[in-house]
């Protein structure tokens, strides 16, 4: 799981693997025009509202530490390209035993750490234990703890046995970097394998990654990439208009998409989330305990009317926590209809006929605020009062997140393939069916990925029927850079942002 502007990183099930060998390159495919020359010793300026709270993903880095180093600074075994697909990096090859308990890699040849090092396959167990160690505050911990084994039995060779079969197990390696296992101070520096180093990290103003001239795959299309990091999208805004910056990552203001969509200087790209907003209830708490309160909750909403005061023409209802870019995405919007006769029905056959009170704790940073109000609003005309309890993301963490300590809540949720935590009854949400929880087990020993995907759509089926959440909308992904650019990542896979293949006119 992957929440924004928290520490908290995301898990997943398995994805197709490709079996083409990628290395930097590899479809980022931006939407700017840049035909002919372009600079190959150019300084691409990249805005952003995410900055990293510190440089290592095992340690509550952040949705910035993504962005900034995922692809860029470090590489993994294997790599989440921009469409998806998992894709060979480190990993030059790779078997799995027929039982599926034994995965060996071999290691690609003649890779170095930035500091100059040879990569050997010491490096990479050393990175699989930082994740799993106690300490650690990796996304991938609980779903590496399958890990039984890993053996090096040479410098190419890495030896994974697992405890028990796990189909996702690649997948959840694209997002292991590969760290020199002599690294030191590892908040501050680094010393990864990717296309950039790092040159500068001003705290509260701009990362910069400068071209690693020894980097082992295709060379950075440009010199140098720098980070800057805004407080508000109104600040991030007035710097793409004034050519502080080239391209922003991710448009949070859709009120201002008008001035660029009519400026010629400028491309507005409409990509695919991964990111969904969510009404959590806490279904472990009265009255959400009730699979009808719950039912009912969601039919008073109008999903439709709330994603367009927030994102005008942009961004999709999806009715459920899987977005198209999953493969067991189905459209179940026709199960959580806005029907507030409905709402009202079911809230009497629960009991309620007068309604009910209860306090939603809401982040105090957009579009929570906005979103809970107009809940407030929905839900008081079927007779249920809404009291909003407003808090920061800290406090979201420990009394939502942490405790459990709420009925229901708002939340955003990034990652891609993460239905799959309706299947673990100890999540902060409590969602507990016993055949949900049998099928997301049985999905995760699959031996293809069509069991896979078909367990998982039942999964999305019965979560979506038994209204586990309310899944308002899902974000659209905007990019809007300078038509100086082209090759920027357009899809807003997990908050990495891919910087090597961008082009800038001269």
């Amino acid at each position: 799981m992957s929440i924004k502007k928290s520490s908290l990183y995301g898990t997943a099930t398995a994805v197709t693997l490709a079996l083409a060998l990628s290395a930097c390159g590899g479809g980022s495919g931006g939407g700017g025009a840049v035909g002919g020359t372009y600079d190959k010793d150019a300084t691409v300026n990249i805005g952003s509202l995410y900055e990293p709270q510190n440089l290592d993903n095992t340690a509550g880095g952040g949705q910035g530490v993504t962005e900034a180093l995922n692809g860029n600074v470090y590489e993994g075994l294997f790599k989440l390209a921009d469409d998806g697909e998992v894709e060979p990096l480190l990993a030059e090859d790779h078997k799995v035993s027929e039982d599926g308990l034994t995965y060996t890699f071999t290691l690609q040849e003649g890779v170095t750490f930035h500091s100059g090092k040879q990569l050997s396959s010491k490096d990479v167990k050393y990175s699989l234990e930082r994740v799993l160690a106690e300490d650690s505050q990796s996304a991938r911990k609980s779903n590496l703890e399958v890990i039984e084994d890993i053996a090096t039995p040479d410098a190419r060779t890495v030896k994974v046995t697992l405890s028990k079969r796990s189909i996702s197990f690649v997948y959840n390696l694209s997002y292991v970097w590969i760290i020199n296992s002599e690294a030191k101070d590892l908040k501050t520096s680094e010393d990864g394998t990717g296309p950039y180093r790092l040159k500068k990290w001003t705290r509260g103003s701009a990362l910069s990654l400068d071209r690693f001239d020894g980097y082992w795959g295709e060379a950075a299309a440009n010199k140098q990439v720098v980070f800057h990091y805004y407080k508000d999208a109104t600040a991030l805004n007035n710097a793409l208009l004034t050519n502080a910056v080239d391209i922003v990552t991710s448009e949070q203001s859709p009120d201002a998409l008008d001035q660029f969509t009519s400026n010629p200087n400028y491309k507005v790209n409409d990509g695919n989330s991964t990111t969904k907003l969510l009404l959590a209830f806490n279904d472990k708490a009265e009255p959400f305990t009730d699979v009808k309160v719950r039912q009912a909750v969601s039919a008073a909403i109008d999903d439709k009317k709330l994603l367009e005061s927030v994102w005008g023409g942009y961004g999709k209802l999806i009715g459920s926590m899987v977005p198209p870019t999953d493969p067991w995405y189905e459209d179940l919007t026709d199960v959580d209809t806005h029907d507030p006769a409905r709402a009202k029905k079911l809230l009497k056959e629960a009991g309620h006929a007068d309604g009910f009170s209860f306090t939603l704790d809401t982040p105090n940073y957009d579009p929570h605020p906005t979103a809970a109000t107009f809940i407030k609003s929905e839900l008081a005309k079927v007779g249920i009062t809404v009291k909003i309890n407003t808090i920061t993301s800290d406090e979201w963490y420990t009394k939502v997140y942490q405790n459990r300590d709420f009925t229901a809540t708002l939340q955003e949720h990034v990652n891609d393939r993460d239905l799959v935590w309706y299947g673990n009854p100890d999540f902060y949400w409590g969602y507990d069916d016993k055949q949900v929880t049998r099928w997301v087990e049985e999905a995760e020993a699959a031996a293809t990925e069509a069991e896979q995907t078909e367990l998982l759509k039942k999964v999305n089926r019965k979560t979506a029927e038994d209204a586990a959440s309310d899944w308002l909308y899902l974000y659209p992904q905007i990019v809007v850079a300078n038509t100086k650019l082209s090759g920027y990542p357009l899809n807003g896979l997990n908050s990495q942002f891919f910087a090597y293949d961008i082009k800038k006119k001269s």
